[in-house]
């Protein structure tokens, strides 16, 4: 009778990649587990990072300079998973209506399921690490484009000029980011308010899309 493999039989089988990627994926989720903690990733230190995923200091090194690239790690997941699912929410075949709900829902699953994520970057938005601020600003520029591009493809807001077209989609990014908090505080387990949340989330996203449905680019004057 064949065995099945035990724990360590599997860990031998994996590459030296895959090694280093679930060594480097400790040290991120022991860092956001010490954030879940009510501490600020400014606050972090090496030691605590590493002793926290099970190792010791010198292995962080072998996969980032310092607690800063790890955070740049952090807010590239974010936005790369991010934009990805809403680009899919954005696809052609359906109304805006339909886009903005289905967005929101979206959005507001990812954020529920990576609750340590969004607590860090709504909290490095605003204070922290320059570096990582900077990061955060770029992920919201490629946010705005992606959009804007998006719009452009579906043939919505033809009339307006590709700057007010990314001022638009600025003002609908910033308002899902300071959502985040609000969804983050809502008690579990009341879908009532949720529903609540979510319907009034949908109606400031659509209040923008209405204000940019009559907006006129007043022209040029030599």
């Amino acid at each position: 009778m064949t065995q099945s493999p035990t724990a360590a039989d599997r860990k031998d089988k994996l590459t030296r990649t895959e090694r280093k990627d679930i060594t480097r994926n400790s040290l991120l989720q022991a860092a956001l587990a010490l954030m879940g903690e009510g501490r600020s990733f400014t606050s972090l230190g090496i030691r605590e990072i590493a002793r926290e995923a099970g190792m010791v200091p010198n292995a962080f090194y072998r996969h980032f300079r310092n607690t800063d690239e790890l955070g740049l790690e952090l807010v590239e997941e974010v936005g790369v998973t991010l934009r990805r699912l809403l680009r899919e929410a954005r696809q052609s075949g359906v109304t805006e209506v339909d886009i903005v709900r289905r967005s929101v829902k979206v959005y507001h699953q990812y954020v529920v399921e990576n609750r340590l994520l969004f607590l860090f970057v709504s909290s490095e938005r605003s204070g922290g690490s320059r570096i990582l601020r900077l990061a955060i600003r770029n992920e919201v520029s490629h946010f705005t484009n992606e959009m804007a591009q998006d719009f452009r493809r579906l043939g919505v807001y033809k009339e307006l000029a590709t700057a007010n077209l990314q001022m638009v989609c600025s003002l609908i990014v910033t308002t899902m980011l300071a959502a985040a908090p609000e969804i983050l505080d809502l008690p579990p387990d009341q879908p009532m308010l949720e529903d609540e949340m979510m319907e009034n989330f949908v109606k400031q996203l659509q209040l923008v899309l209405l204000g940019a449905s009559y907006w006129k680019d007043k022209p040029r004057t030599e």
